[in-house]
């Protein structure tokens, strides 16, 4: 089946962007010890899922400040991801594989966790390359929840049959497949080969170059297993 609509997630799949996730996590609970005396979050949770966990504690117990706590957070949090972002960069092929894409008749969006303006300091050209761009300041609830995936795809005006998720990290295939479409992992960021096929992927490869070279290959009839190598 032609693939017509490509949805990738940025950092580790489009960009090296250089988060120390165990640092904003440790930022947090300081920041939240001004509110209460946390018991830490479970050490598994993604931030903003970490972020979410402190803010309902805070809620519980001394709920007039919570705005407050949440406010001074996501700051916190979008100040480390501009830092990341200034030290940051597109990988080579991401400009040139979106041209390619787009010149075929694809659609593309990108969806992320992300603040927009740390993507935009990375990528200040992406609206030259890419159809649609969605980060979390744009939703209500961001990825793993698929109602960000679906508002972009929508936004594209995309078929859900011809429609694929690309992403480095278990929540984008998460993603993808709780919105119905397929998925693919890459291993250029912070998650490994195992970990993709674990979490479900259709395609794993090791980064988005080699993945769309083999989906073309795919598609031409050549045949291809899944999960890729």
């Amino acid at each position: 089946m032609k693939i017509e609509s490509f949805v990738f997630d940025f950092d580790g799949t489009l960009a090296e962007l250089r988060l120390d996730f165990a640092e904003m996590k440790l930022r947090l609970s300081s920041l939240a010890e001004s509110y209460f005396a946390p018991t830490p979050p479970p050490p598994f949770l993604p931030v903003l899922e970490w972020l979410a966990w402190l803010d309902k504690r805070i809620r519980e117990s001394n709920g007039d400040r919570t705005g407050e706590f949440r406010q001074k957070a996501l700051t916190l949090i979008s100040e480390m991801e501009l830092e990341g972002a200034r030290s940051g960069a597109l990988f080579s092929f991401t400009r040139p594989l979106l041209k390619a894409l787009a010149q075929k008749g694809a659609k593309t969006a990108i969806i992320t966790r992300n603040c927009e303006a740390a993507v935009r300091l990375v990528f200040p050209d992406l609206s030259d390359y890419c159809s649609a761009f969605f980060s979390r300041d744009h939703v209500s609830s961001p990825k793993p929840d698929p109602a960000h995936l679906i508002h972009a795809l929508e936004s594209l005006g995309a078929d859900l049959r011809t429609a694929i998720m690309i992403g480095d990290h278990p929540l984008d295939i998460q993603t993808g497949k709780a919105a119905g479409v397929m998925t693919a992992g890459v291993c250029s960021g912070s998650s490994s080969r195992d970990e993709l096929v674990r979490a479900g992927a259709d395609w794993v490869a090791d980064d988005c170059q080699r993945l769309i070279e083999l989906l073309t290959t795919m598609e031409s009839g050549d045949g291809c297993s899944r999960p890729v190598s």
